[in-house]
């Protein structure tokens, strides 16, 4: 249902745009995809934020292992 409504609002500012003078509608035209661009920008941001919070450290054991191979690179040089 909020595709259809979306569908039939931007016909409607699409048809409107088209009969306005053509530099106010390219003007605003141009907003509204600047607009959704910095938009879309921002949600980004904020997604790779949150999965950056909750990337797991590394772990006991994954140190260890890499303590391990350094100490084994050291002895056998």
């Amino acid at each position: 249902m909020y595709l259809l409504l979306s569908i039939i609002l931007s016909t409607l500012l699409g048809y409107l745009l088209i009969v306005i003078h053509p530099l106010v509608g390219g003007v605003i035209a141009f907003g509204i995809i600047a607009g959704v661009l910095f938009r879309g920008l921002y949600l980004l941001n904020s997604i790779n934020n949150r999965l950056v919070k909750s990337y797991p450290k590394t772990d006991k054991v994954q140190d260890a292992y890499e303590q391990y191979l350094s100490e084994k690179e050291k002895g056998s040089s």
